[in-house]
């Protein structure tokens, strides 16, 4: 089947609509009486997004919960297909106020756009839920509204997300900026990963540690005893991330991952996707060559399909310390890459989460950082 292209691809609208379209909807039933099949609101850009409707339950006079069910079109979001529940209560407040009901999340950390303590029910939401609020004019008349939003498969769904990373517990986040989901562009995905780092340096990090995928995350907390949420996932954005740490104003990063991953840095290939770069062998083969490598032994190593096949003939023919010059180039072209702006230091490993070698950078801030690093001697 040929794969659509972007602009082929079906949208779809955000929980945060949901959430507002089931404020909307309860709002309707109670001061209206209609049960409304649909609704259309407004995101902060003005624009008008339909939106329909499961279920409304009325559950009394002054109370009414609305069950919206999450439609992300073609994109891959975890909460395509799931109910967001919200429940509206009218009070005499005069004020619109959020809740978080079962299966969203709180913020428990600084450094996100929802302060520590509320619910994680993003800006753009509450922005969109504003507007509803004011359309019906119920401020004026010292009517209020508590929105209560609830997701049933939250808990589960949060593990599949960043948000324990992040300081959220207890389920989803409630998010959208614009209430419209189009189908995730490669930039969105890294875009999404920074508030990783926002978490750490509100936090107090003064080194950010970056993990391209589960094995860096391992070591980090099994073996040098830190947090997941002293942590940042990178994917394969590592070039980006390195970008963004500067920014935000880290000046000592590390990066622990797999030899395979991190040997791609050390020959300046910051993104480490395989279809954008895949010199492994090469690089592996190059190496040992500095290390005395035979050409029967080049040879070997050249016919390997991973780095992991190539260990045991490194093994054999005594060039272990191939794995040294490959953590030392990399820091010093991950430096480079942000014109040294920061330290940053390597540490690579096995796919079984065994340390080959740590750099001379990793070492120094492992030592100030007082980390157990096996390899520190």
């Amino acid at each position: 089947m040929a794969q659509l292209k972007p602009e082929e691809m079906k949208g779809g609208y955000t929980t945060g609509s949901c959430a507002t379209a089931g404020m909307k909807a309860g709002l309707l039933a109670l001061l209206d009486h209609k049960q409304a099949e649909k609704v259309i609101i407004e995101n902060p850009q003005g624009q008008h997004i339909q939106v329909p409707v499961k279920s409304i339950i009325i559950l009394s006079d002054t109370s009414a919960q609305v069950t919206i069910m999450k439609d992300a079109g073609d994109d891959p979001d975890v909460t395509h297909g799931t109910d967001i529940v919200t429940t509206i209560e009218l009070n005499t407040s005069g004020e619109l106020t959020f809740a978080a009901g079962f299966g969203v999340g709180t913020v428990t950390k600084d450094g996100l756009s929802t302060p520590k303590g509320e619910p994680a029910i993003n800006p753009g939401p509450r922005r969109m839920m504003k507007i509803v609020f004011e359309d019906f004019a119920l401020g004026p008349k010292g009517i209020g509204v508590q929105v209560t939003v609830s997701v049933p498969d939250g808990e589960r769904l949060a593990k599949k997300t960043l948000n324990h990373t992040l300081g959220i517990e207890g389920g989803i986040s409630i998010i959208g900026t614009t209430g419209i989901v189009k189908p995730m562009s490669e930039e969105g995905f890294k875009n999404s990963l920074v508030p990783q780092l926002q978490v750490m340096k509100a936090n107090g990090c003064k080194t950010a540690i970056l993990t391209p995928g589960r094995i860096g995350e391992d070591i980090a907390c099994n073996v040098l005893g830190l947090e997941k949420n002293q942590l940042a996932e990178t994917s394969n954005f590592i070039g980006f991330m390195l970008e963004k740490c500067v920014e935000i104003g880290f000046k000592q990063i590390v990066i622990i991952g797999h030899v395979g991953k991190l040997i791609k840095l050390a020959s300046g290939s910051f993104h480490t996707h395989n279809r954008m770069s895949d010199g492994r062998m090469e690089s592996l083969v190059a190496y040992a060559a500095l290390e005395g490598a035979s050409t029967e032994v080049a040879q070997k190593l050249f016919a390997c399909q991973t780095t992991e096949a190539a260990m045991p003939i490194l093994e054999e023919a005594g060039l272990t310390n191939v794995y040294q010059r490959i953590a030392d180039r990399a820091s010093m072209r991950s430096e480079r890459y942000i014109a040294n702006e920061a330290k940053v230091g390597i540490i690579i490993a096995t796919l079984k989460g065994e340390i080959l070698a740590v750099d001379k950078r990793a070492k120094e801030i492992g030592e100030e950082e007082r980390w157990n690093i096996p390899c520190m001697s």
